[in-house]
């Protein structure tokens, strides 16, 4: 027992023993499974006698309504209840019929008899204390911003932040960071985009270097202590139960996010009880902007980028055929014509693709004219090092699917889109893949176009909605 827990005179509810902090930090604010927790049988069971956890099963089964026949089961960490989403096989744990959650299924299987621990013991005290490290100055609108987003977060209400690509989101939310670390909050920043979240982390870092915060996304490192700044994908909150005095969500129009209710189910369950829910955007849902005016959240709008200059609009340039080309082993002219044009620059670009298949057939064709072009997607595990040779010009170019739509930024950057009419193609997602030109001040009017076979409605949308944001700039 020495090695597991130490004597506290002051404690009654514990039998007089307290947790090491390590348990501590690792559970609080967490759902976990029992059998995937990082600490051994022995110790745990120790902690779970004293009553330091909660115990439930990770599927609930309720009896459905008397005009339903059978079972209606629930996950307990994602909170999935569509029926379909249940599957029952013969468990070689438990011997018996089970069911598992096939929503969450990529985070470890949750059944019937599996375990989870909910922390039940004492709450970690977090730091007043903190550092704020940033020089930058805010404009106008930014500065407007950050203090109605303060206002918002310290009366507990919930908070829209619309503003264009390229406004400086992210130096808009450093000062209600620092106003919730201040007050002994714990703050979480979710996003549904692992690539977000890779360059979220360093510059919070940066701006808060004495503060313990923590990123979560899948295959991220092991990391100690207790973080009062947590920076995690949507799809990690399913892990976190009433973990967060305050919830940022960054990207908030997103896929997966906006298409998946139980990672918006998550975002809720991981809040504190009245703790209030921030959602930041270039490009709101008519849902969200619903739900904003008929609940009466804050909201704030920037409809300029933070160096002043407007959006690049988008052109259109036909490329017919273009997937027919590519298998035939042949480059469109067009399409190698810009690409040959921003090499001669020596301008780095990004090429989007509505498809993996087509993409990883192109990638050779470009080779052919720079043999350092690469491609990337969602299950490339050198994403992040691919983005960052861009970023110091170690390589010219990447070919991309959606998945570096947002959330990424590189000087001077140019960008096109292979593809433009492909469903795949929202007009929020192709003003995103937009937003990624002309962000730097030295360089505010990068070339976007869209190649295409056919202009779609979802095209004009795009570049009509950034026209609209660019007169409305204007008149700021």
């Amino acid at each position: 027992m020495k090695y597991i827990l130490r004597r506290n005179r002051e404690s009654k509810r514990y039998k007089g023993i307290i947790a090491e902090p390590e348990i501590r930090d690792f559970f609080l604010g967490k759902i976990w499974s029992r059998e995937h927790a990082p600490f051994s049988k022995e110790k745990l069971d120790c902690y779970i006698s004293r009553s330091f956890f909660k115990i439930k099963p990770a599927i609930s089964i309720k009896p459905s309504s008397p005009s339903l026949f059978g079972k209606r089961y629930f996950c307990n960490r994602c909170h999935n209840d569509n029926q379909r989403e249940f599957v029952e096989f013969d468990c070689a744990r438990c011997g018996k019929a089970c069911v598992y959650c096939r929503h969450c299924i990529n985070m470890g299987r949750m059944s019937c008899c599996t375990e989870l621990l909910v922390w039940n013991g004492p709450s970690g005290i977090f730091p007043k204390r903190h550092v704020f490290d940033w020089n930058g100055s805010f404009t106008v609108l930014q500065q407007q911003a950050a203090e109605e987003l303060r206002e918002s977060i310290g009366r507990k209400r919930n908070h829209l932040l619309h503003a264009v690509c390229g406004a400086g989101k992210t130096e808009i939310l450093f000062p209600a960071v620092f106003h919730c670390l201040r007050k002994g909050w714990r703050i979480c920043i979710a996003t549904p985009r692992t690539d977000v979240v890779l360059e979220l982390f360093p510059r919070f870092q940066k701006a808060f270097p004495n503060t313990i915060m923590h990123a979560y996304y899948g295959d991220a490192p092991e990391q100690k202590g207790l973080a009062q700044l947590v920076i995690a994908t949507t799809h990690q909150l399913y892990r976190f139960e009433k973990a967060f005095d305050v919830v940022i969500v960054d990207e908030a129009d997103a896929f997966p996010y906006t298409y998946d209710r139980s990672l918006q189910k998550a975002v809720w369950k991981a809040r504190k009880e009245g703790a209030p829910v921030a959602f930041v955007t270039a490009t709101p849902t008519s849902e969200l902007l619903t739900k904003v005016k008929k609940e009466r959240w804050g909201c704030s709008f920037i409809p300029r980028r933070y160096h002043g200059h407007p959006l690049p609009v988008p052109r259109f340039e036909p490329l017919w055929f273009y997937d027919r080309q590519i298998d035939k082993g042949k480059l469109p002219k067009k399409l190698m014509h810009w690409t040959k044009r921003r090499l001669g620059r020596e301008e780095p670009f990004f090429i989007f693709f509505p498809a993996i298949p087509l993409m990883e057939k192109a990638i050779p064709l470009f080779q052919e004219i720079h043999p350092d072009i690469c491609g990337v997607h969602a299950k490339d595990s050198e994403r992040k090092e691919k983005v960052m040779k861009l970023r110091n010009g170690e390589i010219p170019g990447l070919l991309t699917t959606t998945i570096l739509e947002r959330g990424v930024t590189i000087k001077n950057v140019q960008v096109a889109v292979v593809g433009a009419e492909s469903k795949i193609f929202t007009s929020g997602a192709l003003i995103q893949i937009s937003g990624r030109a002309g962000r730097h001040a030295d360089f505010p009017n990068g070339d976007i176009v869209f190649f295409h076979h056919g202009i779609s409605v979802e095209m004009d949308a795009a570049r009509n909605e950034i026209l609209r944001l660019n007169k409305e700039g204007f008149r700021t």
